[in-house]
């Protein structure tokens, strides 16, 4: 066998060592990571979808989705996800932005409670105002779209006097007022549209029927107390009162507390209707004897 043969055949020897020796460790010490590598890759193309099964699917959820908050959207209440304490504050500013300077609204934080599956921030509002004002922000907080409740309301009455002495009646009131939220968004929409918060006017059974305290006549208005009637003209009723001022007025036109309702011209004489504090009187005012002799002469002449 020449030297070019034992070459060749040395060579091939050793590429089989190789290959036995190859061979060996990876199915020796190389098999477990094989065996756990083909498994992610079965696991893999069991998961693996094409674009179109993907978008499909999407479409899909995407329509559910849509349905589930359209009927969220309709209901009356929403319990909002991770609601922020300071939402309650935002809501009352926009809800009394446009209230009078005689009410007021403090609002206290007090704390967080859990309510069966939900929880809800609990406050505090207290102050004082108009009673209709106070009833549209009460109205506000259990009308709102978030679920908001009153758990305890105390009303009670409140007289504040302004610069000229004038008491203006108003309402005190004590109110705690849970906000409501849940932990995740199965109760909550994507968009929040508002519910119609407006409210009409109330009889404010606060304002006392009879009161003591009768307004000054800054408008310096006749005061038929004391007034005389001096004459019955075309053009309406010419009075004086107590201190000498004369005035003429037609019917309709306003006097102190009060207005002046008719002119009767056949019997010379002129009704008011005044409102002293609650109580309603009807003044009635003739021409004097002597006033009215001086009409009849006219007439005759």
């Amino acid at each position: 066998m020449n030297k070019k043969i034992r070459s060749t055949l040395g060579l091939v020897g050793l590429l089989l060592i190789i290959l036995l020796l190859g061979g060996g460790y990876i199915f020796l010490f190389q098999r477990g990571d094989l065996n756990e590598r083909e498994k992610k890759l079965e696991e893999l193309n069991k998961k693996s979808y094409n674009t179109a099964e993907l978008n499909a699917q999407y479409a899909e959820l995407l329509n559910k989705a849509s349905s589930l908050d359209s009927i969220l959207a309709n209901r009356k209440f929403n319990i909002p996800q991770n609601l922020s304490p300071i939402k309650f504050y935002n809501f009352l500013n926009s809800i009394t932005a446009g209230f009078s300077e005689n009410t007021h609204v403090d609002i206290e934080y007090t704390e967080q409670k859990p309510d069966k599956d939900f929880f809800f921030h609990e406050y505090k509002v207290s102050g004082g105002g108009d009673f209709n004002e106070v009833y549209r922000m009460a109205n506000a907080i259990e009308q709102s779209k978030e679920l908001k409740k009153i758990k305890q309301l105390t009303l009670s009455n409140l007289i504040i006097s302004d610069k000229d002495g004038m008491p203006a009646f108003l309402v005190s009131f004590t109110m705690t007022v849970d906000a409501y939220f849940s932990l995740d968004n199965r109760f909550a929409t994507s968009t929040i549209v508002e519910n119609n918060l407006s409210a009409g006017v109330l009889y404010d059974a606060f304002f006392p029927l009879i009161r003591n305290e009768i307004p000054p006549n800054v408008d310096g208005l006749l005061d038929v107390q004391g007034a005389k009637l001096l004459a019955l003209i075309p053009d309406g009723a010419f009075l004086a009162d107590g201190k000498g001022n004369t005035f003429l007025i037609w019917e309709g036109e306003p006097v102190y507390l009060g207005y002046l309702t008719k002119i009767d011209y056949a019997s010379s004489r002129v009704n008011f209707i005044l409102n002293k504090g609650g109580i309603i009187e009807k003044v009635e005012l003739k021409l004097e004897p002597e006033l009215l002799i001086k009409k009849n002469e006219n007439k005759e002449n």
